[in-house]
């Protein structure tokens, strides 16, 4: 899993942004990030999410709360078709052309897709919390750029779909594990394997929605999530998410004892402030 980043680097340039199709924007502690082709329904490439694992690596170490959405009325139509054409898409590399014409090895297009992996796989770190604002549809890899998030809030014309089994291919995009420990194994075979299209109600119901709320109220809605997000103590939280991301693999005596180190850690840092400002 991606670790915490200082923001030892800079982050993508606004031309790099543009070329990968994306919008970011960062005001303090929170960071909004926009998939913005619209004139191929906030498709994504090989460089959207090369480009989101370098927002990833560079964020300002000060940044708590990354907030993904779509540009207009759609969150994703997932991958470019174009990736999967032997020329690719915009001079990027296609996913079929090194193996169309003998370039590439099996080992080298897994190495391609854990490269890619990377754009999805730094939304789970512990220092952050992430939210994806659906509106529209969300499918394939879109579907699993949302379910990366820690959070999903949906607008009431949401709509979820996992393509790629349709089209030939596997999901790909660290999504099968999130569909999985929120839906369980029968009814992820099920999503999948009919390519079905999830609306927001029933998202809700499996929980793969944390809230539904009408269209116009989105934005309303994860302003106020943010908020009270912000409104908990950083170091706290950072502390609560791991311990809750372990808690599925540990047995009840290891959760409790994580339980315990963790609670030290910070009864540890309170006592330093308290000493700190009684001096």
């Amino acid at each position: 899993m991606a670790q915490a980043s200082n923001g030892p680097g800079r982050l993508p340039t606004e031309a790099e942004l543009t070329r990968a199709g994306l919008g970011l924007a960062v005001e303090g502690p929170v960071a909004r990030i926009t998939i913005s082709r619209p004139e191929r329904r906030n498709a994504m490439t090989g460089r959207t999410w090369t480009t989101l694992a370098h927002i990833g690596q560079t964020l300002p170490a000060d940044v708590r709360i990354v907030v993904i959405a779509g540009e207009g009325d759609i969150f994703s139509a997932g991958i470019d078709l174009g990736m999967f054409t032997p020329e690719g898409v915009d001079g990027e590399r296609s996913m079929v052309g090194g193996i169309l014409d003998g370039s590439s090895t099996g080992a080298d297009v897994e190495e391609y897709i854990a490269g890619l992996q990377e754009g999805f796989l730094w939304l789970r770190r512990p220092d952050l919390v992430t939210v994806a604002a659906v509106r529209g549809h969300a499918i394939g890899a879109g579907f699993q750029l949302a379910l990366s998030c820690d959070l999903r809030i949906l607008a009431d014309d949401a709509k979820f779909c996992m393509k790629e089994p349709a089209l030939g291919l596997v999901p790909d995009l660290t999504g099968t594990k999130p569909l999985v420990d929120i839906v369980g194994v029968h009814r992820a075979v099920e999503i999948c394997l009919t390519a079905r299209r999830v609306g927001a109600q029933e998202a809700r119901e499996l929980g793969l929605a944390e809230l539904v709320v009408p269209a116009d109220e989105l934005p309303g809605a994860v302003d106020d999530v943010v908020a009270a997000l912000l409104a908990t103590n950083a170091e706290a939280a950072a502390a609560t998410k791991a311990l809750l991301q372990q808690a599925a693999g540990n047995t009840l005596e290891e959760q409790a004892a994580a339980e315990r180190r963790a609670q030290v850690a910070r009864l540890t840092a309170l006592a330093g402030t308290m000493a700190a400002d009684n001096r």
